[in-house]
């Protein structure tokens, strides 16, 4: 199946903004000037999303100072961070009629903060020009409280950090991450902020057993989570990790019944599920 996997980011990026239905939020997208993890990340579901207007903002520029094995989105030394990129994407999300928006970025190690201010300014004037609920996926912040309650004090609708896969990949699937730090930061957020959702995520395919799977579940639900969102991984190009195993539907439908006896409130499990889809 790898012959089907593009073998350059361009060629991929190349066929998606080709295709008519999303040319309209391409075109709205590269007017604005802002960036999406939809495009910056491969995203599978770029063409549903687009052809609906719906797209994830992608702040702090596009490069990211980790080398994540699975993702595509640009790695190296990254530029200074733009500070008219949270103007840009509120007009952006109004122009877009979004009553619903998703904000990630990169991993900005280089940063003080992680980039927590940034995210926190975002989802400020995204909820003062009248966007009715605000999500941030964020990085680990490298654990760091302060960071988490400057980006909780603006007040989003729902807090993310997804763990990825289990701990024994991290090494080969999340360099420079640690699994043991991204429960802490949700475990902070549930500590700091009680009423706020919190979502995480997993990419299934890597090479995790079913027992690995569970346990992550249960250590997920124990740390505060309650929003749990299980994809399949596929490989964007072939500069990244290959898929080690295509899930079955079956099996994505007992880790959600599962996850739901465990607790969790709401749980979405299937090949085709993002994070950012769910809320």
């Amino acid at each position: 199946m790898s012959s089907s996997v593009p073998t350059r980011k361009q060629d991929k990026l190349t066929v998606i903004t080709s295709l008519p239905e999303h040319q309209a939020t391409i075109e709205l997208i590269s007017h604005a000037n802002v960036h999406t993890i939809c495009l910056e990340g491969l995203c599978p579901n770029v063409g549903g999303c687009f052809s609906q207007g719906i797209a994830t903002f992608l702040i702090l520029g596009t490069v990211c100072t980790r080398r994540c094995s699975f993702c595509a989105v640009g790695k190296g030394k990254p530029d200074v961070p733009d500070p008219g990129e949270p103007f840009r994407i509120t007009g952006a999300a109004r122009q877009m009629g979004l009553q619903r928006v998703v904000v990630t970025s990169v991993t900005r190690d280089d940063l003080e903060d992680g980039g927590a201010g940034y995210f926190a300014q975002t989802v400020r004037l995204l909820k003062n020009g009248g966007i009715a609920e605000v999500e941030v996926l964020v990085p680990d912040f490298q654990g760091a409280e302060a960071s988490i309650k400057t980006v909780l004090m603006a007040k989003p609708d729902m807090f993310a950090h997804n763990l990825e896969t289990v701990p024994r990949l991290y090494p080969s699937v999340r360099a420079g991450a640690a699994f043991s730090r991204s429960l802490i930061v949700i475990a902070r957020v549930r500590e700091s902020c009680p009423e706020i959702p919190i979502k995480s995520g997993l990419m299934l395919g890597l090479g995790e057993r079913e027992d690995e799977v569970i346990t992550v579940l249960r250590e997920l639900w124990g740390a505060g989570c309650t929003v749990l969102t299980l994809g399949q991984y596929l490989q964007p190009t072939r500069t990244q990790i290959p898929v080690t195993e295509y899930i079955s539907p079956e099996k994505f439908e007992f880790y959600k019944h599962l996850a739901l006896e465990i607790g969790f409130k709401k749980v979405w499990s299937g090949a085709l599920v993002r994070s950012s889809m769910a809320h």
